[in-house]
């Protein structure tokens, strides 16, 4: 693949842009807090990893109202990965007026749907034509391109926790294939009640702090986020002077059809996602720095991931070194493998690892790989993003160094 990372933009319940939640995910913070956004007194959870939402100049407070919460949180983070490319003018425009878009998504402006239930249910006629209009699941992408004018073909993704990455990797596979120069490619969720309560009902969340490949883990934590990155093919970053913040070099993916919600117990899917990945790179894995792994926290899916990792890194485990920042800003699912590939690839050029938070008893087979407090691993050349989904859907992406990073 010749496919550079030129911009890259993020809302997170750590921070409203990148270089904040990346000062704060480095110095060891969460944001696990009690949930306000709707009652949630009938459930066993009552807590999350909520953001705030950045303020949008230009809006007034009419336009701000016809937005859902996820366009609040997907418009300023795509403004801030075209802003960090260059792509934007001195009124916040696209200097690029077509644009394609990869984005992904599980529940969209589900907070619409929800808001319109209970006023027909409390007999409150007003404003329900207008929720209902915006509550196609194309709309937060078009939010996104009136609020910084531009147009182009899009594509959304939904392909549950995998669905982050898998819009990275179609990205880049429009590029390295000629279909598209340039794509802007992320993902964004906002958490809704149904999504919360789902999981509560599933038991998949935890009453305790998230604790990710720890023994004593027992369930997630769900967060809501936005995060998106400019690709564009080399040739056309030099045509027009951008520095690459690194090279998008491999990307795998497979589906294991083992369970509904379950990954396949041996963990061989993952580890085949992830050769697949490396394979495409031709790089070994021994030569990968940093896994930012996808370690929901929840009692099955770790265990069988700390296995894939031992397995596939073999003799480097350890000197590979694995986290999962969901312990810092919880399950960010549709919006997951975009906000983790954002913190991959800071890593690798900054040389600090994201740690390993809430950890105590870790899993005896990938403990000696897991990220502690202030780690530091200067001249990294590769990292990589690992993502799982309901469904069997597994994902892999590698970043690899840029020679003008």
């Amino acid at each position: 693949m010749h496919v550079v990372v030129t911009g890259i933009g993020a809302v997170t319940p750590l921070g409203e842009n990148f270089p904040a939640s990346w000062e704060a995910l480095t110095a060891g913070k969460e944001a696990h807090a009690p949930l306000e956004l709707f009652d949630t007194s009938g459930c066993r959870c009552h807590h999350a990893a909520s953001a705030k939402l950045p303020p949008l100049p230009g809006f007034s407070a009419k336009a701000l109202r016809r937005l859902s919460r996820a366009s609040r949180l997907a418009i300023p983070a795509a403004r801030e990965a075209l802003a960090s490319a260059g792509l934007l003018d001195s009124e916040g425009r696209s200097l690029l007026r077509e644009l394609p878009v990869s984005v992904s998504t599980t529940s969209g402006g589900m907070g619409f749907g929800e808001d319109f239930v209970r006023r027909v249910l409390a007999r409150k006629r007003s404003h329900l034509y207008s929720q209902v209009a915006r509550y196609l699941p194309q709309q937060q992408v078009l939010d996104i391109q009136q609020a910084l004018q531009f147009s182009g073909h899009s594509v959304i993704i939904a392909n549950a926790c995998a669905s982050g990455a898998n819009s990275i990797g179609h990205a880049a596979e429009l590029i390295a294939t000629g279909t598209a120069d340039c794509v802007l490619a992320g993902g964004f969720e906002a958490i809704t009640e149904l999504v919360f309560v789902g999981f509560d009902c599933l038991q998949a969340t935890t009453t305790d702090r998230c604790r990710p490949f720890d023994l004593r883990r027992s369930g997630l934590l769900i967060g809501e986020a936005a995060a998106f990155l400019v690709l564009e093919s080399e040739e056309h970053a030099q045509r027009r002077g951008a520095t690459p913040l690194c090279r998008v070099t491999g990307y795998g993916l497979t589906t294991d059809f083992f369970h509904l919600t379950q990954p396949k117990p041996d963990g061989g899917a993952l580890v085949q996602v992830m050769r697949a990945a490396a394979e495409q790179a031709g790089i070994a894995p021994a030569h990968i720095g940093y896994i930012n792994a996808h370690g929901t926290a929840t009692p099955t899916t770790d265990g069988v991931e700390a296995q894939a990792y031992r397995t596939f890194l073999g003799d480097a485990l350890g000197s590979t070194r694995v986290s999962s920042t969901k312990g810092a800003i919880g399950h960010t699912l549709g919006a997951a493998g975009s906000v983790e590939a954002l913190f991959a690839i800071e890593a690798l050029r900054t040389g600090k690892l994201p740690p390993q938070l809430n950890l105590q008893e870790p899993i005896p087979d990938i403990a000696a790989a897991l990220v502690g407090a202030n780690e530091v691993a200067a001249g990294m050349q590769h990292v990589m993003s690992v993502n799982l989904g309901f469904g069997g859907s597994n994902a892999a992406l590698l970043f690899s160094r840029s020679a003008s990073a």
